[in-house]
């Protein structure tokens, strides 16, 4: 399939269900991935779809490329030729061929990462998946690989941003949905960077005209040089290793590649997409769990704030949620 066909069909909510696809968890006891009408699992053993089959590579670049246009980071997407504006990822991939010299005849061991942060020389790149767990690399067709892509589709899901993966959403409720959608990517979205720390300390310098000090770190008069603590472990970072910042976050703070994680679900940030709010990070999952509640039968945040949900519920106006949302975790989002 072209790429302008594939995102022309995924455009219109059309898209890959993953239909027939075994379930990884369940074994032989699922028939094959069969898509409930309105929850986001399967009918047939109720396992999610990312039990059973996961975004492809196309499905996956066009869904945070529609995360990202419109942000402050578009910048990381590309707009896709006869798409009607569409824009993908412009994911990273990195491959590295290392010689096999054991051998008579010398061959080639290549090793392609899915994903790897972009901007960095290949030494540094490596440095940076080497300080991440081995089950969560992300070679190609290795377990670090399948864990991304079970991390992108729960922390990220496209019912969060796009109406179109929304059940039963009335012309009437799109619209404060694409404005709760607005809203995020201007004020907490964002795609964290991978340096040196002494190169964010220059960045940041550069942005207040050399007069920022770091906050968390401790000027070593005899050598002359920042030290700096990672904003989670509150472990020392080494200069000379990669570390990870937050724009929204600020340059002053820093954090461990396997520390990058969602204050929630303290789940590795997939692909360093986070939410900031409250100096903390989230993933988009649970940021969006934060501002709006999210019904546990079809998995949809409320486009209606606290007070708006419950005179709906009690009217008995929205149906579907009706029986998945209680009144006292209403009450929690009233202030809303």
């Amino acid at each position: 399939m072209e790429v302008s066909a594939g995102i022309q069909k995924m455009s219109l909510g059309q898209q890959t269900t993953g239909r027939g696809a075994p379930c990884m968890r369940c074994k032989g006891n699922c028939q094959g991935y069969k898509p409930h009408s309105w929850r986001k699992l399967c009918e047939c053993c109720r396992c999610p779809r990312e039990e059973h089959a996961l975004l492809t590579d196309l499905e996956e670049d066009y869904q945070i490329g529609q995360l990202l246009t419109d942000s402050r980071y578009s910048g990381l997407t590309a707009r896709v030729k006869g798409s009607d504006g569409a824009r993908v990822y412009k994911r990273n991939r990195m491959i590295i061929t290392n010689p096999i010299t054991s051998r008579k005849d010398p061959t080639f061991l290549t090793v392609t990462y899915e994903w790897a942060p972009p901007g960095l020389n290949q030494k540094l790149a490596m440095h940076y998946m080497e300080l991440i767990p081995k089950k969560m690399q992300p070679v190609a067709g290795t377990e670090g690989a399948h864990y991304r892509r079970v991390q992108l589709m729960r922390q990220l899901p496209s019912h969060d941003l796009d109406p179109e993966q929304c059940h039963g959403l009335s012309q009437q409720e799109r619209p404060a949905m694409e404005k709760f959608v607005k809203q995020y990517k201007k004020n907490a979205l964002g795609v964290a960077e991978v340096t040196l720390p002494c190169s964010a300390k220059q960045q940041e310098d550069e942005k207040d005209g050399g007069k920022t000090k770091a906050t968390n770190g401790t000027e070593e008069e005899a050598a002359g040089k920042l030290t700096y603590l990672c904003e989670l472990c509150q472990q020392l970072m080494t200069n000379d290793a990669p570390a990870v910042y937050a724009e929204r976050a600020g340059y002053n703070r820093q954090w461990h590649p396997s520390c990058f994680i969602c204050c929630q679900c303290r789940q590795p940030l997939v692909n360093l997409i986070y939410f900031w709010k409250n100096n903390h990070l989230w993933c988009g999952r649970h940021y969006c769990e934060s501002e709006r509640p999210r019904c546990t039968g079809c998995d949809e945040v409320s486009v209606h704030s606290g007070e708006r949900l419950l005179v709906l519920l009690q009217k008995h106006l929205l149906q579907k949620h009706a029986q998945s949302i209680t009144s006292s975790f209403i009450h929690r989002f009233l202030k809303l």
